[in-house]
Parts: structure tokens; C-alpha cells; sequence
């Protein structure tokens, strides 16, 4: 995302803890901040994407906090998915003049790279028309409504997500153990009522065997708890989402808080004693 603003001509000061990561912004044009505080003093824009709602808070409010350091007239946009009400807090304590949106993202490393991420922007309609253009560069904007709207609308996306990739496992299990071959049953998934996004883009990750690496099953723990937050404030059962965050959490337990995305689905295989391996060129998505 980063890179992706530089090269479309905007100035961007980044920071990343991970030395590595940072260094590959620089070589693309962005100048190097010592700080999270560092890249705020200056910003006209400014933005933060943290793997946890921790990390925000960390960053925004911690010792030499950013959020101390923008300026009157200066927007924070929030890219991590976050909690709703952790985003309401720091907004309350910004510094008079400063504006706030949430704005999380959907579309994996390959959409970040390629400009195809959808953002989930909720926020009072003058930041959001500033921010927009910008964010444009991202992919497509959606203004989801007030600030707290673009986590909800993000977790919900996400909530379906997991649901389906969690049972993309059991009907791929359900077709080989009897007697349907792999690459015949994915053909017709994508071509029925079946397809997703899932079907599409993440079954070449179980295919290939390392299950998409680029999210951990500890992340995707992560989003799941706070879909139930958000859950809670329903009075019906939501048993499709309950099973979900289920088969996630055995997948954790088994295979460590580390473990790509899908290994949801190779505890099937497992259990199942049958291979999901299918031969193809299947490039992975943090490469395309």
C-alpha cells in the first residue's frame, strides 16, 4: 500500500518495527521515520495499518504516542480492522483540529500490490472526501457511514469469509472420499451456486500445500472474536459464525497461532487421511 502511494506521487514517510520491511518502502521513494510520532508531526494524512487493536492503541496512545503529535487539520485513517469502540476512544482524546476515519481493508497481498483492495471508509463526509482520492489509489472506497461503520462492515465481509473457508474443506473432503476427482469437483464448484471468492482464490493455497502463509490462523482468531463482540449485540443465535470461530480454534490449537489461514482445511485432510494436492501452477496470491 505503501509503495503504491509513493508511486502515485504522493510524499510518504513511513515507519515499520520491522527494519526489513521499511528498507523495501525506502528503495521504492518513501523517506524513513524513526518513529510512529515522527511520521504524524508532519502528515496532512495519516495512516496506520497494525495486525491488532493492541498495536493501535500501542502506537496512537503509548509513550511518545502519535496521536499527541498531529496537527490541527490533520485526518487519521485507521486501515487496521479494528475494534469499533477502541477507534471511538482515541478519537475522543485527538488533538483539537484532527479528524478521524476507520478504513479497513479486504483483498490480501495481491490486491494490495495490484491496486484491488476494497476499503471500508466510516467517518463524517468531509474527512472521507479528502481521504478518498488518496485511498483511491488502494482500490474501491465504499463510505460504509458514520466512524465505526468501516470495522463493522470489514468484520462482516470477514465473518463470511471464514464461514466458507472453513467449509470448503468438508466439500472437497466429502467429493474425494468418494470417488470424485479434486481438479473435476473445483471445476464444477466454480461453474455452480458453489463459487466464492474463496473457491477461487484460496483453494490453489490448499492445492499447492502451504495453505496462504501470508495470514496466520492467530489473525484470523483475532477477527473472529471481535465478530463475536459485535455478535453479542444480536439477540438470534448465529450458529453458522459459532462454528466457524470452532473449526478455527481446533485448527490453532493444532497447528500453532503462526499457521497460514488454511490450515483450517488441512486438519480435514488430516483427520480425513486423504490429500488436497492438486498439480498445477499455482503461483501464490503475495506473488501475483
Amino acid at each position: 500500500m505503501c509503495i503504491r502511494l509513493v508511486q502515485a506521487g504522493y510524499k510518504v514517510t513511513a515507519f515499520d518495527i520491522n527494519n526489513e520491511a521499511l528498507q523495501r518502502v525506502v528503495d521504492q521513494g518513501a523517506v524513513a521515520a524513526t518513529s510512529p510520532a515522527d511520521c504524524a508531526k508532519n502528515a496532512d494524512i495519516f495512516l496506520t495499518s497494525l495486525p491488532r487493536p493492541d498495536h493501535v492503541e500501542a502506537v496512537m496512545l503509548g509513550d511518545n504516542g502519535a496521536l499527541e503529535h498531529l496537527q490541527s487539520g490533520s485526518i487519521w485513517v485507521d486501515l487496521t480492522t479494528n475494534r469499533k469502540d477502541l477507534v471511538e476512544t482515541i478519537a475522543a482524546a485527538a488533538p483539537s483540529g484532527v479528524q478521524v476515519v476507520d478504513c479497513p481493508v479486504t483483498g490480501a497481498v495481491d490486491g494490495a500490490r495490484n491496486g484491488k483492495l476494497t476499503l471500508f471508509i466510516g467517518g463524517d463526509k468531509e474527512p472521507v472526501a479528502r481521504v478518498t482520492p488518496i485511498l483511491s489509489n488502494l482500490g474501491l472506497v465504499i463510505h460504509c457511514g458514520p466512524r465505526g461503520t468501516g470495522n463493522v462492515v470489514k468484520l462482516v465481509t470477514n465473518q463470511l469469509w471464514f464461514i466458507a473457508a472453513a467449509a470448503i474443506g468438508e466439500g472437497f473432503a466429502i467429493g474425494i472420499g468418494n470417488g470424485v476427482e479434486l481438479g473435476t469437483l473445483w471445476h464444477a464448484i466454480k461453474e455452480s451456486v458453489g463459487d466464492s471468492f474463496v473457491v477461487r482464490h484460496d483453494a490453489p493455497s490448499i492445492f499447492a500445500g502451504h495453505y496462504d502463509p501470508s495470514f496466520s490462523l492467530d489473525l484470523c482468531m483475532k477477527d473472529l472474536n471481535l465478530i463475536g463482540e459485535l455478535g453479542s449485540n444480536i439477540t438470534a443465535s448465529l450458529p453458522m459464525t459459532d462454528a466457524a470461530r470452532g473449526a478455527f480454534a481446533v485448527a490453532r490449537e493444532r497447528y500453532g497461532a503462526n499457521a497460514a489461514e488454511l490450515h483450517v482445511a488441512k486438519r480435514i485432510e488430516d483427520d480425513a487421511n486423504i490429500s488436497m494436492r492438486l498439480a498445477g501452477d499455482w503461483t501464490p496470491p503475495w506473488e501475483q
